[in-house]
């Protein structure tokens, strides 16, 4: 009882932070649209009762269509990309009892980075249900690159932590090598690829939204059946097997989990990094340690950074806009450094 009030309590605290983000977000950018004529057409997309409101303020169409069709898919994008690497950070940093893992560990990235850049290649434009086809490769590849990383570092019928890091980063260099020849060997889309591989929403839209939106939540809800089981996981393999926890079996469903969330996230925003890794640790100082509090508040809380990132990437060279990977990186780089000097002792000795 005291843990849901305490969940409820951050929870509502982080809903009210991430509602007040979404309107300052929605308020700044290059077109000038006042407070008055943004809540006005936010009020009119209320469902069901939002056109029977009268706000007597004229909006043109023009702006109209900016906030609907340009800054709010874009706003959802990265609340939804912010949500997914935050949650699989989580995990991934409770499965490997690193608080150094992200979720680009063990080959998301690197294979997302291949799916691309083949794509761009390929000159493959054309997706599916509003998804681009470089999105679509991105995920197939992320999820093929992290099966090679596992198949790699299986023993038999166990999959040892060593292994899998010592595989991820076998894998990634072998995959980025791939990368950087296709890089090469085609130069005209070496800006469209850099640019991808920094991450950003500038083709945000409400159909990818749509297609995405159910298999984020339910792999994120999934999650919630083995929190318990991972809070058990990180006292060691020894006492959680004692303890009766499956560890092998466990690790496998929140590994599959895991690369889902960060496969998706990819997807829709490309390669955006340290979200997934500093956000869990900014948000276990504040809540404590139990994964049941820290994975939705760390979800809460990625979104917001993620979406304060993309706000100041589209405006602050605005009309310029700068990849939102080169903000959370000049955010992450710092933190990551001051938890290498403060934690690696403790880590690797």
């Amino acid at each position: 009882m005291k843990k849901k009030g305490k969940l409820l309590k951050y929870i509502i605290f982080l809903i009210l932070l991430l509602t007040a983000a979404i309107f300052i977000a929605n308020c700044v950018g290059s077109a000038n649209i006042s407070i008055k004529e943004i809540l006005s057409i936010l009020i009119k997309k209320i469902p069901y009762f939002g056109s029977s409101i009268k706000t007597h303020q004229i909006v043109s169409l023009k702006k109209e269509t900016i906030i609907t069709q340009i800054r709010l898919p874009r706003i959802v994008s990265s609340i939804l990309v912010g949500f997914v690497l935050a949650a699989a950070g989580v995990i991934y940093q409770g499965i490997f009892r690193n608080p150094m893992a992200d979720p680009y560990i063990i080959g998301v990235s690197s294979g997302a980075s291949l799916g691309a850049t083949i794509a761009f290649f390929l000159g493959l434009g054309t997706g599916l249900l509003g998804i681009s086809a470089v999105s679509i490769m991105a995920f197939i590849g992320a999820i093929i690159a992290v099966l090679a990383v596992y198949q790699l570092a299986k023993l038999g019928e166990r999959v040892p932590i060593s292994n899998l890091i010592l595989a991820g980063i076998a894998i990634g260099a072998l995959i980025n090598s791939i990368v950087y020849f296709l890089l090469i060997a085609k130069t005209d889309d070496m800006q469209k690829i850099i640019f991808w591989m920094l991450g950003g929403f500038t083709t945000a839209n409400w159909d990818k939204i749509g297609v995405l939106l159910i298999p984020i939540l339910l792999t994120f809800f999934t999650t919630f059946f083995f929190l318990r089981e991972l809070n058990i996981l990180t006292l060691g393999d020894t006492r959680a097997t004692q303890l009766g926890v499956d560890t092998e079996k466990l690790r496998r469903i929140l590994l599959i989990i895991a690369t889902l969330l960060a496969s998706l996230g990819v997807a829709i925003g490309g390669l955006i990094g340290f979200i997934g890794l500093i956000t869990p640790h900014i948000m276990r100082l504040i809540v404590g340690s139990d994964n049941r509090i820290l994975y939705p508040a760390s979800a809460l809380a990625g979104s917001i950074i993620l979406l304060f990132s993309d706000t100041i990437a589209r405006t602050i060279a605005s009309p310029r806009e700068i990849p939102v990977g080169i903000i959370t990186a000049a955010i992450g780089a710092p933190y990551f450094i001051y938890l290498m000097k403060k934690k690696g002792r403790e880590i690797f000795k």
